[in-house]
């Protein structure tokens, strides 16, 4: 499993901020002809783009083609269990894609409508958000 990330970045560590809004891009379907979007802000993490997209091209088998719009390229950090409070922020634990209302996540292209339905309402399980579908 190819575990998303940026190859650097110019800090380690970000603070969290927040998720609110609705997205200023990625709002239509650009490339392929049906599109998974964003219907509530969030985070994605890497993980769970992955098994989205495993589960996507498990569906689709060999037909279409599919394009991933969002990228992880927050890191999140978290502290070791039972530690006490203070000694400084800790080690980056996982990247998270921020999502916010209206983006399309995900984009299928060269199949039917009824496939990508199909495909897209499996990698709906797969995140945390909820999403929905939008036709070219």
């Amino acid at each position: 499993m190819a575990l998303l990330m940026p190859a650097k970045t110019k800090y380690r560590k970000q603070q969290k901020g927040r998720v609110r809004g609705i997205s200023k891009g990625a709002l239509t379907v650009a490339y392929g002809e049906f599109g998974l979007y964003a219907k509530q802000a969030g985070w994605l993490t890497s993980n769970q783009i992955e098994a989205a997209r495993v589960a996507i091209t498990r569906y689709i088998r060999k037909t279409g083609k599919l394009w991933i719009r969002v990228f992880p390229d927050k890191p999140l950090t978290k502290k070791p269990a039972e530690t006490r409070m203070g000694k400084g922020k800790g080690p980056v634990e996982k990247w998270v894609a921020v999502v916010e209302r209206g983006r399309i996540i995900f984009e299928l292209g060269g199949v039917t409508e009824n496939i990508a339905r199909e495909a897209f309402a499996i990698a709906a399980h797969k995140l945390p958000l909820k999403t929905g579908i939008k036709v070219r």
